[in-house]
């Protein structure tokens, strides 16, 4: 296939500018066609890097859209490393069941890889699509509904000590993204923000709301710095036993306990509300271990972002390791086959070297079982007891689960 056609008429070629609005019109028929809100369409078509971006064409009429940001994706160690976001892939009904997809995925990993790029990354509408393209879930995220009229938090000592104060969201941007910036390399999966991105927090399009207030903003202090902040509405409702409000976390970071806990003691005790409901939180939030009563939080496990090595030896250089490892991995790989082959893997926690190698397997695995694990909140010993891994050499399989493995759960703070 060339590089911007199809044998079948259907060109596959970069996007121009102009061509944008038919473009994500494409994109969004294909969910559903229910118009954005105009500050949404508005901030994506800033967002949209043009000279990442595909588009499949039948004569005039656009039938396919794909896109890539230019992210850096925090891993384990700490690095920010250049990653691919995936954004923006759509097939018209009309053209489904032509490999329309395939090449898609084809053109986009290929440009990936002449980027020099390392990883390509993705949140899924449909998780058992792109499997066949080598991305596999590599962190969750958690739902929760917490009943606050029976749920109390115990603090941590120093949490009378922390001033919260109401900010407007837009007033207060700039200290709530330093904090934020602050919290990434902590965390496998975080995105460094770039310009233009620190605007994604701030949509507040009254359409959106579902009877909620706009947006609202409360920051954490002590001696003057700011030390965390909550970005939340408040849902008013009432029926015959009185006020049973609703609040709905938005957004939230802290950097110490104490601040952390001051923010979610106040989400907590918000007046005329008994509820509280927070989505796509990581799974190891520390309020969870706060809390008095667990059964009425009612955490709900879900897939998050979905990680696909493009070239493994960069990868898995790219990161940090929480144990000494020295293991050659037999990778297979049929959609990227340059991937495909044996590594030699040597890493630590100050870094790690991943070249070819003819010595013998130690492991066998394929592109996807090292996607969900290359964050760490995955183990290669449970991909193992799946039948996903195999374990040639007697004591490799342990050796490099622990080594692949986070202390902090991985966590996306953010869609794209």
């Amino acid at each position: 296939m060339a590089r911007d056609g199809r044998s079948d008429g259907i060109v596959v070629r970069g996007l121009a500018r102009v061509q944008w609005d038919a473009w994500y019109d494409t994109l969004l028929r294909a969910f559903g066609g229910v118009p954005e809100p105009a500050e949404e369409r508005e901030l994506f078509n800033a967002l949209t890097e043009i000279d990442r971006s595909l588009g499949a064409w039948d004569g005039e009429e656009c039938v396919g859209t794909a896109g890539a940001f230019s992210f850096r994706l925090t891993v384990p160690g700490g690095a920010a490393v250049p990653a691919a976001g995936v954004t923006m892939v759509s097939v018209a009904a009309t053209h489904r069941r032509r490999g329309l997809l395939t090449s898609l995925m084809r053109r986009q990993l290929d440009d990936v890889r002449s980027w020099g790029w390392p990883l390509a990354v993705l949140t899924a509408s449909e998780p058992d699509i792109y499997g066949r393209f080598g991305y596999a879930v590599a962190t969750h995220r958690v739902d929760v509904e917490v009943d606050t009229a029976r749920v109390r938090l115990s603090v941590p000592p120093g949490t009378d000590e922390v001033r919260l104060r109401y900010a407007a969201p837009a007033d207060v941007l700039d200290v709530c993204e330093a904090v934020y910036a602050r919290k990434v390399p902590g965390r496998p999966g975080m995105l460094v923000r770039l310009p233009g991105w620190e605007r994604l927090p701030l949509l507040d399009p009254e359409a959106s709301r579902a009877g909620a207030s706009p947006l609202q903003c409360v920051l954490a202090e002590r001696d003057g710095e700011v030390a965390g902040y909550a970005r939340f509405r408040v849902r008013p409702e009432s029926d015959a036993g009185g006020p049973r409000g609703t609040v709905i976390v938005e957004d939230t970071e802290a950097l110490d306990a104490a601040a952390h806990a001051a923010l979610w003691r106040f989400l907590f005790d918000i007046d005329l509300t008994c509820t509280l409901t927070a989505r796509g939180r990581p799974v190891d939030e520390p309020w969870q271990y706060l809390v008095s009563d667990p059964r009425r939080c009612h955490p709900r496990l879900h897939d998050a972002l979905y990680v696909r090595l493009v070239d493994v030896g960069a990868a898995l250089e790219a990161r940090a390791y929480q144990a000494p490892v020295d293991v050659v991995l037999d990778v297979e790989d049929a959609f990227c086959p340059w991937n495909g082959g044996r590594w030699r893997l040597i890493g630590d926690t100050k870094g790690a070297s991943c070249e070819r190698t003819d010595e013998a397997a130690d492991l066998a695995l394929s592109v996807r079982e090292l996607g969900a694990a290359y964050l760490g909140g995955v183990t290669l010993d449970a991909l193992a007891a799946a039948g996903r891994v195999r374990e040639l050499r007697q004591g490799a399989l342990a050796e490099a689960s622990v080594a692949f493995a986070s202390t902090v759960a991985p966590w996306l703070p953010h869609g794209f």
